[in-house]
């Protein structure tokens, strides 16, 4: 049986600006962006750990939104929903605004899978569900927010495991709000995580990213009604630490 936690949540000792910054951003000589699935009205692709999907109050001028824009001959694009700055993964965009409203809706009533692998801190049990509300903005109230989650491998080099997390919601930083309630923060998460555990990881094994992946996303065709499933590829930046602790670099469904 899955172990439900709904603890109050442990303080987290998050690392000072200047460290945040460390590895936080896409390389500036690469603006291209994998392409996942692409028909008529959608588009999916595997969005590198540092970029925006669309500018912020950085006011970024290379995001995701702009690289998809490109990659499709200069027509605008819609994202339909979000994936924190440190989040490679996944991503999907509309083509056109009805497309878009379509696939909002569908997100609404809990019609987009979303599935994600990330590297925590100690050894988690083999399943869980994590009931716990967060808040909905930086600063904002608390509403409900619930996580299903699976351990994928434990690593025999250090006190690290990776899991398989999929959230019944789509909170601010959910995962990685949840993972550090049930006190296994993720390896890299400069706002919710260890800043001496980030160091260790950046020296040891070469990790300078938030080692979290949305590595699948599944959901209703808005046109056709067919399922669609894609699973993006691990990037490298995470694959190679992943393989130095000898854990998996996937997740088998």
């Amino acid at each position: 049986m899955a172990e439900v936690f709904d603890r109050p949540e442990a303080g987290s000792e998050p690392e000072s600006p200047s460290l945040q910054e460390a590895g936080a951003r896409a390389p500036a000589n690469d603006r291209s962006i994998e392409i996942l699935y692409v028909d008529d009205v959608l588009v999916v692709v595997n969005k590198p750990s540092g970029l925006l999907v669309h500018r912020g109050w950085d006011n970024d001028d290379d995001v995701a939104l702009f690289r998809v824009r490109d990659a499709l001959g200069g027509n605008h694009v819609h994202p339909i929903h979000r994936l924190d700055r440190g989040t490679s993964g996944a991503l999907l965009f509309a083509r056109d605004p009805v497309t878009a409203a379509k696939l909002a809706g569908a997100i609404e009533h809990g019609g987009m899978e979303k599935r994600y692998l990330a590297l925590v801190r100690g050894a988690p049990p083999q399943s869980g569900v994590i009931d716990h509300p967060v808040p909905k903005a930086e600063d904002g109230p608390r509403v409900p927010a619930l996580t299903r989650f699976r351990l994928v491998g434990c690593s025999p080099v250090d006190r690290c495991a990776l899991v398989e997390a999929f959230p019944e919601t789509g909170r601010l930083h959910q995962v990685r709000r949840h993972m550090r309630h049930i006190n296994h923060p993720l390896i890299g998460d400069v706002k919710h995580g260890s800043g001496p555990i980030n160091r260790h990881y950046r020296t040891t094994y070469n990790l300078h990213r938030l080692a979290l992946h949305a590595h699948f996303l599944g959901f209703d065709h808005p046109v056709s009604g067919a399922r669609v499933e894609v699973t993006a590829p691990i990037p490298q930046d995470l694959a190679r630490p992943l393989e130095a602790l000898d854990l998996p670099r996937g997740a088998s469904r």
